[in-house]
């Protein structure tokens, strides 16, 4: 019987670790369910005030490059994640809008990369912002902070990425609100 020769095996080894400790090992449990990936999120958060600093972050030489000058340029809208559209909002309350986009494109924006708004109310928010770093791939979160303004009404503000020669890609975004008192 194989059970038994076990148990006999499995009694002489204590008995003799009772007479010369062993070192016992940790016992080893692989995770049930792998640990998800996480993506790199970019928050940019522009004030009429403030001025954006363009920092170039040199890319990773473990990665492939990409050639910029053949690259394809495209914006993906995926999700509002604040503020959804025809929220209803306070007279002059801030607004903290985030969006989730992806770089659906080929091209890794960099410096020269901008959003810019292209229609609609201003809503308190600088004309333009920075719109990098995003590798190709990659999905980013984008936040501007608005204020409501001091009349009733929908207000809607419209956002368009621009390559570094000026040239307009990908979805609009934008945000609509109603304001009240």
């Amino acid at each position: 019987m194989p059970t038994r020769k076990l148990l006999i095996i499995l009694l002489a080894l204590i008995s003799a670790s009772a007479c010369s400790p062993l070192p016992t090992a940790t016992p080893f449990l692989p995770p049930t369910n792998p640990a998800p990936l996480i993506e790199p999120t970019l928050i940019f958060i522009p004030t009429p005030a403030a001025t954006v600093q363009n920092i170039e972050i040199p890319l990773p030489t473990f990665l492939p490059t990409v050639d910029q000058s053949t690259c394809i340029n495209n914006l993906t809208f995926v999700e509002d994640l604040t503020i959804p559209d025809n929220s209803f909002v306070s007279f002059g309350s801030s607004i903290d809008k985030q969006w989730r986009i992806e770089n659906s494109g080929t091209c890794n924006w960099n410096s020269g990369y901008r959003l810019r708004h292209t229609g609609g109310a201003g809503l308190g928010a600088p004309e333009e912002i920075a719109l990098f770093p995003a590798r190709s791939g990659t999905q980013v979160t984008i936040q501007i902070i608005f204020t409501a303004p001091f009349e009733e009404g929908v207000y809607e503000s419209a956002w368009q990425a621009f390559d570094p020669n000026g040239f307009p890609f990908g979805e609009p975004i934008y945000i609509r609100i109603l304001a009240t008192p």
